[in-house]
């Protein structure tokens, strides 16, 4: 019953307004709703059209009935940002994964329609996908065209050396921890390595599992030594290094051996509690990565650049 008066007011309210938009300058009659969020005619005696669920709607309402002065929009602008939020994961998702190649043109209306949200998300999402470096604008004269940003023998040289200079600083305030929790560490390590060689050098490897190993080996000693700025900051670069390993992994499995043991000079840099050289270490394997990719890069081809 109390449910249906909330409904019963929203409605009620909306009408009153004719159509046009609450704001602030409506004082006390309450409730700032947005036009798309609520429309209904003005003599209408129909249900309102909701494009959110009735439940945000109703306690947005209830809470305005209660205090005049608390303010709906929040609720609002928190649904708008978790369907920014989805449509950044799901796109990166398919960016880092493949599904959308390096080179493909990103046309707004025909990702909402994929995702099946609005476009305004959609917008908000691949601007950002924009600033962290997935997606590239080209001037195309009246508006700028976007693309998925290309695999290239440079830009892996420069996603590589960020990521080990934020994976290095990691290891090294790693190795600053006390000898029992360092040797348990390097314990964890030393099994993930040795998993990662015996996936390598099985009859017929598995790509996937090689990659799951090597990810899990790094963010293992990253999680370990890395506050929450540098957790954030490794969360942000490591899935476009991600792109290159996934989509040449194949080419690199003879060198994983190579890998393994440059993981074994990391391991025992932090077990040892020498943090400038796990740090030196780690750099170095992700300095030696870049090379060993600009040769499979060189010979393959880059992807999606013109």
């Amino acid at each position: 019953m109390r449910t249906e008066l909330v409904y019963t007011k929203v409605y009620k309210i909306c009408a009153l307004s004719m159509q046009v938009p609450f704001s602030p300058s409506h004082g006390r009659r309450g409730l700032r709703f947005a036009q798309p969020l609520i429309n209904c005619g003005p003599a209408s005696t129909e249900e309102p059209t909701w494009h959110l669920p009735l439940e945000a709607v109703a306690t947005a309402a209830a809470g305005t009935a209660a205090n005049p002065r608390s303010n709906v929009n929040e609720t609002f602008s928190s649904a708008r940002g978790d369907r920014v939020n989805r449509a950044y994961e799901k796109l990166r998702e398919l960016i880092v994964w493949g599904k959308l190649a390096p080179g493909t043109r990103i046309v707004e209306i025909e990702i909402a329609d994929r995702l099946r949200i609005s476009r305004t998300p959609v917008r908000s999402a691949l601007h950002r996908l924009q600033q962290e470096g997935y997606i590239l604008a080209s001037d195309g004269g009246k508006q700028s065209r976007l693309s998925v940003a290309p695999l290239t023998r440079e830009d892996a040289r420069e996603l590589f050396g960020i990521v080990g200079l934020v994976e290095g600083l990691a290891a090294r305030w790693a190795a600053e921890w006390e000898p029992a929790l360092r040797e348990r560490l390097a314990g964890e390590l030393r099994q993930l390595n040795a998993d990662l060689l015996r996936a390598a050098r099985d009859a017929r490897p598995d790509h996937q599992l090689i990659f799951d190993l090597d990810t899990t080996f790094h963010r293992r000693y990253v999680e370990a030594g890395a506050g929450p700025r540098l957790l954030s900051l490794h969360d942000a670069v490591k899935p476009q290094a991600e792109r290159y390993v996934r989509l040449y992994v194949s080419a690199l499995v003879d060198e994983i051996g190579t890998s393994v043991e440059e993981h074994a000079e990391i391991i025992g840099a932090i077990a040892a509690g020498e943090p400038e050289l796990s740090q030196r270490m780690v750099e170095k394997n992700w300095r030696n990565a870049a090379e060993r990719f600009a040769q499979v890069i060189d010979s393959l081809g880059e992807r999606g650049s013109w």
